[in-house]
């Protein structure tokens, strides 16, 4: 584990060779809002050493934001964005990625992941994905939204070291890539990032029964309960959280849970207050 920024660890992103910051920056209705207070926002996460920027193509113009807002710092970015399952077919994989790189003003992206899994066969979008990394403009790829046994049939079309991610749905009350995905990952050299960290819009509330041991343990820290989250969800080393800002000082909120360590008695109290849960028969995503 290395530091980047004022506060930020980063630890190794799969086996793609790039040290990533433990926590990043989602930008899913990024463009909803006030276009100049989201280009703050993901600037002074930069600043904070919230280097890993996430996108897609879905996200509507969350990539034209992105890109004023990486103006003369990309190279101080992890630059991820996403193709969609519909675009997915070998010449559509990267067609779908010169659309993202010219929308982003920028000539490689650092991963590129496959939104979830559809109709066009693995071997196509993992073809096309060799492809452009052959031809400079994709440094890596990965996944989102994989299932352990999905992220078995893509490993048996691309080999060992190639998948270098899964974006999946992990927070306080949604643990169920615990069961197999985080494992699978762990044994194959897999980064896990975790969208949605707090939630949709259902972060734990101080009055619940998790939520007080939450804004307990965060107030003998002198932290907040968003910062202790970010950490028991990064505590191992595989795993990195991609939270949404919506202002500079949230930015900074999430930034300062980068270099945030709970003890095994804080780790313990969070996961009897917020169970796991039985194994899902399917992958929860939004």
């Amino acid at each position: 584990m290395t530091k980047i920024g004022p506060h930020m660890n980063t630890n190794p992103f799969g086996k793609t060779g790039a040290n990533v910051s433990v926590i990043g920056q989602g930008t899913w209705y990024l463009d909803h809002g006030d276009r100049k207070r989201a280009i703050a926002a993901l600037q002074r996460g930069l600043d904070l050493g919230m280097t890993h920027i996430d996108t897609a193509e879905m996200y509507g113009d969350a990539e034209l934001v992105i890109a004023d807002a990486i103006a003369g710092r990309r190279d101080e970015v992890f630059l991820v964005s996403k193709v969609l399952p519909s675009n997915a077919s070998r010449r559509g994989t990267i067609t779908a990625c010169e659309r993202s790189l010219k929308r982003l003003k920028t000539d490689r992206l650092d991963c590129y992941l496959l939104h979830w899994r559809g109709s066009y066969p693995l071997e196509d979008t993992g073809a096309a994905f060799e492809e452009l990394v052959k031809a400079g403009k994709i440094k890596s790829w990965g996944v989102s939204n994989f299932d352990a046994d999905d992220l078995e049939e893509m490993l048996d079309v691309a080999g060992e070291g190639r998948i270098a991610c899964n974006q999946v749905l992990y927070h306080l009350k949604e643990r169920a890539i615990e069961h197999a995905v985080i494992p699978w990952c762990e044994r194959h050299g897999v980064a896990v990032v975790a969208y949605s960290p707090f939630g949709h819009d259902d972060f734990p509330a101080s009055n619940s029964k998790g939520g007080a041991v939450l804004a307990r343990i965060a107030e003998a820290r002198r932290v907040t309960p968003r910062q202790i989250a970010l950490s028991f969800l990064t505590r191992a080393i595989t795993v990195f959280a991609i939270p949404k800002a919506s202002s500079a000082e949230h930015a900074g909120e999430n930034a300062a849970a980068g270099d945030l360590v709970l003890t095994k008695e804080e780790i313990a109290a969070l996961d009897a207050a917020f169970p796991r849960g039985p194994k899902p028969r399917g992958l929860p995503m939004l």
